[in-house]
């Protein structure tokens, strides 16, 4: 799967592709179709895997959508 598969807006993944990134990790390959449709995520990667992007993307596609009067996330995550 690729980003232009994921629903994103095409502005962010124009974005994600100027900063030199093809295609998703697995983490985000997961994680971003999930959160696209509103379901809770619970994720593990190691470091450097994309895991920021893999809640961040969706989230800033909401964002961009402006259909949410009141979007809510909840993002933990360890040191």
């Amino acid at each position: 799967m690729s980003f232009d598969e994921m629903g994103l807006a095409p502005e962010i993944v124009r974005a994600v592709k100027s900063r030199g990134y093809e295609n998703p990790t697995p983490i985000q390959e997961q994680a971003i179709p999930a959160i696209m449709a509103r379901k809770d995520v619970i994720g593990c990667a190691q470091t450097g895997t994309g895991k920021t992007a893999g809640f961040t993307l969706p989230i800033l596609n909401r964002l961009k959508e402006g259909k949410s009067p009141s979007l809510r996330a909840l993002v933990l995550v360890p040191t």
